[in-house]
C-alpha cells in the first residue's frame, strides 16, 4: 500500500498531472472517474494567492467527488511561498505540492519552477518554511535538473527528504528539453536501487499507453506513475492502465458513447465552476481532443466552438451519437480503430 503521509493510495497508484489550462476541476472528475488515484490543481502562483488574485484564489476549488486531491503552488520567494502554502492548506486539500519543475521561461528564468534546481539550497529552504506551517502533508514535482550538464537530482531528493516531504514525482526530462525528446527513466531506478529514499517517488514522462505504464513500473520500481499529456481527451487511460496491470491485456477503447458522455459531464462541470459564459468559452479547447479519429468530424468541431447556447451544445453532442452511430462504414474512408470504436 502506498501511502503519503495517512492518505492511503493503493498498490501502485496512477496520478493526475496538474497541467497548466487542462487540469482544472472538472477536467479532473471526468479522470477521477477513470481511475485516477491523485490529483493536482493547476499550479497556483504563491504572488496571486497572497494578493488575493481572482485567476489564483479560483483555482483553490474543490469538487468533493475529486478528492484525493493536492494543491500546487509555485513562487520564487521563501516568505511569499509560505504565506502561500498557509492559504493553500486552509483551503482543506489532501495535501500541498510545491512545483520545482516548470520549465516555461517566465517561470523558470525568474527563479521559480525549475528555475529553483540551479538553487537547492533556496529550494530546501521554501520547503522547510513550507512543512513547517502545513498541518497536512507536503509533496514536491521537479526534473532531473536545469540541463544534462548540471543533473542534480540525486541531492535534490535527498535534501527534500530531509526537510520533511512525504513523496516526491520527478518528471524525467531536464529543464532544457522542456517537453521535447525523451523522458530518461534511468535516473530513478538509481534512485530507487540506491536507496536514497524512504518516501514514495513517482515518475512522470511520456506515460501514454498501457504497455509503457506497465514496463516502467516493472524496469524503473517506481512507487506509482503520474500521467498528463497522456489523459488530455483521453481520461480512459487511467482504467486502460489498471486493467492492463490486472490481467495483461488490452480493454476495449472507449465507445462513441463513453466519449460523447465524458465530454457532456465536463461541459456541464465546466459551466457549473465557471459559469455559463466562461464555461462554454473554455470547453471550446477539448473538443478535438474528444472526438480525435472521428472522420469528417470539422464541421461539428466548428459548430461546437462557435455555439453559445448550452441547450443547443447539448442538442449537437446527441446528434453526434446518433449520426456516427448511423454512419456508412461501408461508403467511408474511416479507419479501423473508428469502426471498433461504434
Amino acid at each position: 500500500m502506498v501511502k503519503i503521509g495517512n492518505i492511503e493510495l493503493g498498490e501502485f497508484p496512477l496520478l493526475l498531472a496538474p497541467m497548466e489550462d487542462v487540469s482544472d476541476p472538472p477536467f479532473r472528475i471526468v479522470c477521477k472517474e477513470n481511475g485516477a488515484d491523485l490529483m493536482y490543481t493547476e499550479f497556483i502562483s504563491s504572488e496571486g494567492l497572497i494578493r488575493n488574485a481572482t485567476k489564483s484564489l479560483h483555482k483553490l476549488d474543490i469538487f468533493p467527488e475529486e478528492r484525493p486531491i493536492g494543491i500546487q503552488i509555485f513562487g520564487d520567494k521563501v516568505d511569499v511561498m509560505r504565506e502561500a502554502a498557509k492559504i493553500a492548506n486552509d483551503a482543506q486539500p489532501e495535501l500541498v505540492d510545491i512545483n520545482f519543475g516548470c520549465p516555461v521561461k517566465n517561470v523558470a528564468c525568474k527563479g521559480a519552477g525549475a528555475g529553483l534546481l540551479k538553487d537547492l539550497p533556496k529550494m530546501q529552504k521554501i520547503t522547510e518554511e513550507i512543512v513547517k506551517i502545513c498541518d497536512r502533508p507536503v509533496t514536491v514535482k521537479t526534473r532531473l535538473g536545469w540541463d544534462d550538464d548540471t543533473i542534480n537530482v540525486f541531492e535534490c531528493v535527498q535534501r527534500l527528504q530531509d526537510v520533511g516531504v512525504q513523496a516526491i514525482t520527478i518528471h524525467c526530462r531536464t529543464r532544457a528539453q522542456m517537453y521535447k525528446g525523451s523522458a530518461n527513466w534511468n535516473y530513478l531506478s538509481e534512485i530507487k536501487n540506491k536507496d536514497l529514499l524512504k518516501i514514495p517517488l513517482f515518475g512522470n514522462g511520456d506515460v501514454d499507453t498501457p504497455e509503457k505504464a506497465w514496463e516502467y513500473r516493472q524496469r524503473y520500481g517506481v512507487d506509482g506513475i503520474m500521467i498528463g499529456r497522456g489523459a488530455i481527451g483521453y481520461p480512459w487511460i487511467f482504467r486502460e492502465v489498471k486493467h492492463y496491470f490486472k490481467t495483461q491485456t488490452l480493454l476495449a477503447p472507449p465507445t462513441l458513447a463513453e466519449r460523447v458522455n465524458a465530454c457532456r459531464k465536463h461541459f456541464i462541470k465546466s459551466i457549473e465552476w465557471k459559469g455559463e459564459k466562461l464555461g462554454i468559452f473554455e470547453m471550446r479547447r477539448h473538443y478535438t481532443n474528444y472526438f480525435k479519429g472521428l472522420p469528417h468530424f470539422k464541421d461539428y468541431r466548428t459548430k461546437l466552438v462557435m455555439e453559445e447556447n448550452p441547450e443547443i451544445l447539448h442538442s449537437m453532442l446527441d446528434e453526434i451519437i446518433e449520426v456516427y452511430t448511423n454512419f456508412n462504414i461501408e461508403n467511408s474512408n474511416i479507419t479501423t480503430d473508428f469502426v471498433e470504436n461504434l
